[in-house]
């Protein structure tokens, strides 16, 4: 069962950046159960199933991303209470790690009437600052190889088949600084509190739905320094390209008003940029339906941020399946029903199944 691999790939670590280790234990074991696995240039892992008589059609990619939101340092232990695994990054994405692990376990002997080859992925950077690096590079390589890709994340019964578009911006204001009594320089602070006032305070469609939000604010030197520099995080959000894109042109205006209205200067740089819209998931979220109904599990549509936005850009069908329950993602005491992990890969390999079988176009 899953359950075998869950505590080893939670317990160790992968900070956003820092999925080396992580993907050195997911290589070898992937490698143990017999298949061939390769670490691409930007850290991925990856194997390849082609049975005879596959090769050179597209395939079906399931991937799930190594990183988690903790960084270097946290203890990240698994304890056990009452059917549940608690500790950081359990589930997200340790949990779907382990079910896809299991996954190739399983379908060992089992791919000789298959359609299509299955590339399984194990990717870095989906989450934070990430930017989707891993998926986006499996995209831009592999496009012409694929038929379809499946994102491997988020709690059983749920189907992620929009995509949210993000921007994300790292804003610095720049001064000269100086003494808060015998000086009187304009402060760094100054725009930044100017700046985060003006970016609250524009419109923000209810539909489609647009958010912003000021995640991360710091600056300044000391009580009586005049803060030489400050800067912010800013993550925009939106379900309409178009709204999102009305959006960071007006964010980035406020930004500016704010550092010129103080008198001092910007650096403005993008960190992020997640393509969101359609991810023409009907052919999947079929398949989906079928293998939750046959496994009595209710299936709920969403829309969200996931490795699947990568294949927008694309037209390619893409889908985010869950395959665990549980609660309490990004938090320290994040944690997944242990009972749910057997569920969630008969889940998945259903659909794998079920992709296998359609006729190839």
């Amino acid at each position: 069962m899953p359950l075998s691999y869950l505590t080893r790939i939670a317990q160790t670590p992968a900070p956003t950046f820092e999925e080396g280790e992580r993907a050195a234990l997911i290589a070898g074991l992937w490698r143990e159960l017999g298949y061939d696995v390769v670490r691409d240039e930007v850290g991925n892992v990856v194997t390849r199933i082609t049975p005879p008589g596959t090769e050179g059609k597209p395939a079906l990619l399931l991937a799930a991303h190594l990183d988690t939101v903790f960084a270097r340092g946290t203890d990240v232990t698994v304890r056990e209470d009452r059917g549940r695994l608690i500790g950081p990054g359990v589930g997200d994405n340790s949990a779907s790690l382990a079910v896809i692990t299991a996954l190739l376990r399983d379908l060992r002997g089992h791919t000789h009437e298959w359609r299509r080859p299955l590339w399984v992925a194990a990717n870095v950077g989906e989450e934070g600052l990430g930017d989707l690096r891993g998926a986006k590079h499996l995209l831009a390589r592999h496009r012409d190889d694929l038929g379809a890709m499946i994102a491997v994340d988020g709690y059983l019964g749920v189907a992620v088949t929009r995509a949210v578009g993000v921007r994300r911006y790292r804003a610095v204001f720049l001064g000269p600084g100086g003494h808060s009594w015998g000086d009187q320089a304009p402060s760094a602070l100054h725009a930044l509190g100017l700046a985060i006032q003006g970016l609250y305070a524009l419109h923000r469609p209810v539909t489609p739905r647009t958010t912003l939000n000021v995640g991360l604010a710091s600056g300044g030197t000391s009580i009586n320094s005049i803060a030489g520099s400050a800067e912010l995080l800013l993550d925009l959000r939106s379900l309409d390209p178009a709204l999102l894109a009305d959006l960071d042109t007006r964010a980035q205006a406020v930004l500016h008003a704010a550092a010129r209205e103080v008198g001092v200067s910007v650096r403005l740089e993008r960190v992020g940029d997640r393509p969101g819209g359609d991810l023409h998931a009907e052919p999947l979220l079929g398949l989906a339906r079928d293998a939750a109904r046959e496994g009595r599990i209710d299936l709920r549509l969403a829309s969200s941020s996931t490795d699947a936005n990568a294949a927008a850009p694309y037209h390619l069908p893409a889908i985010a399946l869950g395959v665990y329950r549980g609660g309490n993602a990004h938090r320290e005491d994040e944690w997944v029903q242990a009972s749910s992990l057997g569920p969630g890969l008969r889940f998945l390999r259903r659909v794998v199944e079920l992709y296998q079988r359609r006729p190839v176009a």
